[in-house]
């Protein structure tokens, strides 16, 4: 039997800006995945709980395309988008990771 899994297209990446006083400042851009494997950017975090998440770049024949889930099983048991939030029926709420990729 195949074991459901958590598939995101959609993710926050970490970038930089210029600051109005000089030097960068980082800030978090939601971008699609495959946006940002093109653009190259590194550093992901889930764009709901900002809870770590493990990268899925490779495309093989029959499988679902890049994407990203949940790395810790508690982020996704209360992400709003966490598969394991999404089957819960003990109506609990969502809530930000807690131990938020910073």
């Amino acid at each position: 039997m195949a074991v459901e899994r958590e598939k995101f297209y959609e993710c926050e990446v970490k970038r930089r800006r210029v600051r109005a006083t000089g030097g960068y400042e980082p800030f978090w851009k939601v971008k699609l995945l495959a946006e940002a494997l093109i653009d190259s950017d590194t550093e992901f975090r889930c764009k709901d709980c900002s809870g770590a998440v493990k990268l899925f770049r490779r495309h093989v024949e029959n499988a679902p395309p890049p994407h990203i889930e949940h790395k810790l099983k508690s982020d996704s048991e209360y992400c709003s988008s966490g598969i394991h939030f999404l089957k819960a029926t003990d109506g609990r709420l969502p809530r930000m990771s807690q131990s938020p990729v910073r």
